[in-house]
């Protein structure tokens, strides 16, 4: 049975925007280990009888839900994850789910979330010289970027750090520079709250294992579908490569040198590695990796005119590259089953995206972070993305794609559907 046609035509304003430069490997990203004795955020083996229905009734009920019917393609079969969802990015569909509601840790997915509160904060152009103090409490076997103290970093430099290399030392200096780690985890909670994220609990802004620790698959996905509609954000989780500054050293001279090496996006869907290719159509978004979380991701990624978000949440399957093979397979479904599938639930919007939608003439801007200098704010008109200030490149330069094109999104569509729609999200063409 054919998906319902909506009820009302959304407006396109389309842009052509170049992109290109080359994709390439990078390691696995890891947010720490479990700290010893810490027990684990989600012990049991199944998922709760009853969880959150958020989003629908059907997402609350433990195991797949899906609407299979004369020409939708079966799912695959070989998914091991505990938990996963795949959702029309752009309309909030919820096409298929597996315990979408089941609250387990995250890992540095959690990053989505500390960059979809923070970015907003500061201009990209501003610096901050790291202090001891800066560095205080990253948990031991973290992730790191290799930020060093005495050392002045760009917040684009500290960005760079936290999608590339998910460096746990890069979030806590702009954590820091947000009045401390403790006011950044109640700003993440409160920002958790406002976008319907409630199976979300943020101990650690980092995504470091911590006791009550939680997130969900159908959270991260709200909380990146929130992250897309900043440009910022966009440009930062499609980037693949980039340079980042070194430490002083004296050269032969004696004269201080500042040199920069490269760091690669630990998303291997957009890199690719041995054995896996980059996705068609891969545009970001998080990936994560700790001893209580397993391995997770959240993608993003466009084929056809249709943008999807996936999440996968801890494949019982352990084969490298594991939670990437399953997400590729869940987008391949995807793609397949869109305009096909019933939905069985949706992507609800933001907190105040609702109360704007249920006042008469209301148009809601899409930046749910808010609207500052850092965020790039594109309301109203289509942007296209450009490199960093330094050079380093962001969806101008490191995606290595021959083209693609900006979409924006009428705000009217959402007043009609109480959807949320993404504006200017970066369409990919298939590679050559």
């Amino acid at each position: 049975m054919p998906a319902p046609k909506k009820t009302a035509r959304r407006s396109l304003l389309v842009t052509s925007a170049v992109l290109s430069s080359l994709a390439l490997a990078a390691p696995a990203a890891v947010a720490a280990p479990s700290p010893s004795g810490s027990p684990s955020a989600s012990p049991s083996a199944t998922p709760p009888a009853s969880m959150s229905t958020v989003g629908g009734a059907r997402l609350g009920k433990p195991g797949t839900q899906v609407n299979l019917a004369s020409g939708v393609p079966v799912l695959p079969k070989d998914v091991s994850a505990r938990s996963w969802i795949v959702a029309d990015a752009e309309s909030g569909d919820v096409l298929a789910a597996h315990n979408a509601h089941w609250r387990l840790a995250p890992a540095s997915t959690l990053k989505m979330l500390f960059a979809d509160t923070l970015l907003p904060k500061f201009p990209r152009t501003a610096k901050h010289k790291v202090v001891s103090s800066d560095l205080a409490g990253i948990g031991s076997g973290s992730s790191l970027v290799g930020i060093k103290e005495d050392e002045t970093y760009t917040v684009h430099d500290l960005w760079l750090g936290v999608f590339l290399r998910s460096g746990n030392d890069a979030v806590h200096v702009l954590s820091a520079m947000n009045k401390g780690v403790d006011n950044t985890v109640k700003e993440m909670n409160e920002h958790a709250e406002e976008l319907q994220a409630l199976d979300t609990n943020v101990v650690s802004p980092d995504g470091y294992d911590a006791e009550k620790q939680v997130s969900s698959a159908y959270d991260l996905t709200l909380i990146a579908r929130s992250g897309l509609q900043k440009k910022d954000f966009r440009e930062y989780c499609s980037t693949v490569r980039a340079k980042f500054p070194g430490q002083t050293k004296k050269n032969k001279k004696g004269k201080p040198v500042r040199e920069s090496f490269e760091i690669q996006n630990t998303n291997r869907l957009l890199s690719g590695d041995a054995g896996l290719p980059v996705y068609q159509g891969i545009a970001g978004v998080k990936n994560g990796n700790t001893t209580n979380a397993g391995a997770t991701f959240t993608g993003v990624a466009e084929r056809d005119g249709k943008v999807l978000l996936v999440t996968v949440m801890n494949p019982e399957k352990q084969d490298h590259n594991e939670v990437y093979k399953e997400t590729a397979r869940l987008f391949d479904w995807g793609f397949k089953a869109a305009g096909k599938v019933q939905p069985v639930g949706e992507l609800v919007p933001p907190k105040s995206a609702e109360q704007a939608g249920s006042q008469p003439g209301a148009n809601p801007s899409g930046e749910a972070g808010g609207s500052g200098s850092g965020a790039g704010s594109t309301a109203g008109k289509p942007v296209a993305g450009a490199p960093g200030a330094d050079g380093s490149g962001g969806i101008g330069i490191a995606l290595g794609i021959t083209g693609g094109v900006l979409v924006l999104l009428a705000g009217g569509a959402f007043l009609v559907n109480r959807r949320w729609p993404l504006p200017d999200l970066v369409r990919r063409r298939t590679r050559p």
